[in-house]
């Protein structure tokens, strides 16, 4: 019953910053983590940036960590994920996850996630 909706792609120039946000609807109240993946033409879906909803606690992945920042708005049933200093490798479809599980960060991976958005595009231009 749980649906997520992600907003805030486009295209940017390389060391431009865009803003997504992911609305979740539904039966929220169970959910433990939300997520950020991101996947490109010919790559495996990545794990890019993690947060607790109950309890404080954030992820973000060694390839974006310093650029980008995950946050939550407990109250709108809304988590952002700001992206500073874009690089064109950073180009993917970006898809908004959520778990009820307890290990939604110790095991950041796709499959502990229970649901998922339909994706945003990003494209970085050198």
């Amino acid at each position: 019953q749980v649906q997520l909706v992600e907003s805030g792609g486009g295209s940017v120039q390389a060391g431009g910053s865009l803003r997504l946000s992911c609305a979740a609807s539904g039966a929220t109240d169970s959910l433990r983590y939300m997520g950020w993946f991101r996947q490109a033409p010919g790559k495996g879906r990545e794990g890019v940036a993690a947060i607790a909803t109950r309890v404080s606690g954030t992820y973000t992945a060694n390839s974006v960590k310093g650029r980008f920042t995950v946050s939550r708005d407990n109250a709108k049933n809304m988590v952002y994920l700001q992206m500073n200093s874009l690089e064109p490798e950073d180009t993917a479809m970006y898809y908004c996850a959520a778990t009820v599980s307890p290990y939604g960060i110790i095991r950041f991976r796709s499959d502990t996630y229970n649901v998922w958005g339909q994706g945003t595009q990003v494209t970085v231009s050198s």
